[in-house]
């Protein structure tokens, strides 16, 4: 595993077998099909990235990330706003690596109490980084910024989410799953502790508007290493399909394009007699 001394990320896919099984977990997979109400075959992966948060106060700086102000991820996800809540695009999951009773450091989410919750209005653009309004990632400079440029936001944001906060109690193992539109952010971890954890983002394949976070999958092919020639080369239908990856029964597989992949994967084990 990476030093984390620098604090870089650790992304999909990586010279560490153990991420990459982590992030195509058939598990993790089958669930987040299931809440999309699709076959495994119908979701696409994202985001997959492994990072570490340091125990320390507040620098107090605007992009600071020890103590976050509350916030949804859909504005660096999608290029659209989420759909309607009983029409989900995507399922993010955070996987806890630590013990909440030694890091500190849990995700505080407000949860939705049915279609009429204050909290949840329609559309969720009360925060920084929406409608004109700056990107700040620090709580304190975000909700100071918003009482003087968006009172009304402020004012929302005291009133309904802040409140109603529920820390998430996790330990080695525990799997978040929650949305792009759901109310949560980072809380500050116990000082001189460091906090691993990896987040995943597993989408409907027909949503198009939502964007894979990273440079993309196949940017990796240029390491050295071959991470991503073996991956592709011992990963299943299904893992290969959730890449983007074509599956069986695309209109992409011919007799040429068959001979082709099989010619670039199978040094590394690719079996092409599925995608006949």
């Amino acid at each position: 595993m990476r030093d984390f001394g620098s604090g870089q990320r650790f992304v999909f896919p990586s010279p560490s077998s153990a991420f990459n099984d982590v992030t195509l977990h058939p598990d993790l997979l089958l669930a987040a099909a299931d809440l999309l109400e699709v076959e495994v075959s119908g979701i696409r992966l994202t985001q997959s990235d492994l990072w570490p948060k340091y125990g320390r106060p507040p620098s107090g700086e605007p992009n600071d990330n020890a103590d976050q102000r509350i916030h949804c991820d859909y504005p660096n996800h999608m290029l659209t706003h989420p759909s309607r809540w009983t029409e989900p695009d995507a399922v993010e999951m955070i996987i806890y690596l630590d013990d909440v009773d030694d890091c500190g450091g849990a995700t505080a989410l407000v949860p939705r109490s049915g279609a009429d919750d204050p909290a949840y209005p329609w559309p969720i653009v009360q925060t920084p980084g929406v409608e004109g309004l700056d990107y700040i990632n620090d709580r304190e400079c975000a909700e100071s910024y918003l009482r003087e440029h968006a009172p009304e936001k402020a004012s929302f944001r005291a009133q309904h989410l802040y409140p109603r906060e529920v820390r998430a109690r996790y330990r080695v193992g525990t799997v978040l799953l929650y949305r792009h539109d759901t109310w949560h952010r980072g809380t500050p971890g116990n000082a001189g502790t460091r906090r691993i954890a990896q987040n995943l983002t597993l989408k409907r394949a027909d949503a198009e508007w939502i964007n894979v976070v990273h440079p993309g999958w196949a940017w990796s092919a240029y390491r050295p290493a071959q991470d991503l020639e073996r991956l592709i080369g011992t990963a299943d239908v299904d893992q290969r399909t959730v890449m983007g990856f074509p599956p069986p029964g695309s209109r992409y597989w011919n007799a040429d394009t068959l001979a082709a992949v099989a010619a670039r994967f199978g040094p590394f084990g690719f079996d092409p007699s599925p995608y006949s």
